[in-house]
């Protein structure tokens, strides 16, 4: 996995009435977040949200209480041990999971699946409307050796 990069399973706390799911607990001591603000967005399936990343010290922490995404990371920091290396992961309300992204890796996601995905972040940073931390480069850039169409193995 890439460096920095964290992923927590989420408990599902099911009964007859449906279920819920702690995405956020201040004691979860091997998985410190410390949140800014929270936002979620919808995607229609097939959407690609991909390619951002953030320069001043953002970690976000994506979840997917409904539907599926494809989460992709690829590290090109200078300094970081897995400088080159790509990560990928399927999360949704089938793989309960959070992950804890550095911002200044490369990251975005795809719904897949046939409904609408939700996704939940709670970034460490504000959102600065007037001078927003991203820098953008498109979902196919030649950059990053990634297909957003491939499947995910392993």
């Amino acid at each position: 996995m890439i460096h920095d990069v964290e992923v927590r399973d989420l408990q599902v706390n099911t009964d007859e009435r449906g279920h819920l799911v702690e995405v956020f607990r201040r004691d979860w001591d091997e998985y410190e977040i410390d949140p800014e603000m929270s936002y979620y967005s919808m995607t229609y399936p097939g959407v690609v949200r991909a390619w951002h990343r953030h320069l001043e010290g953002q970690i976000d922490h994506f979840a997917c209480p409904k539907g599926r995404i494809k989460v992709a990371i690829y590290d090109d920091r200078d300094d970081s041990p897995t400088k080159g290396k790509l990560d990928e992961f399927i999360i949704g309300e089938h793989n309960q999971q959070v992950i804890r992204i550095p911002g200044d890796c490369w990251h975005g996601f795809k719904a897949i699946g046939d409904e609408p995905a939700f996704l939940i972040n709670y970034p460490t940073n504000l959102y600065d409307y007037e001078d927003p931390d991203e820098e953008r480069i498109p979902y196919d850039d030649e950059r990053i050796p990634y297909d957003w169409n491939a499947e995910v193995h392993g």
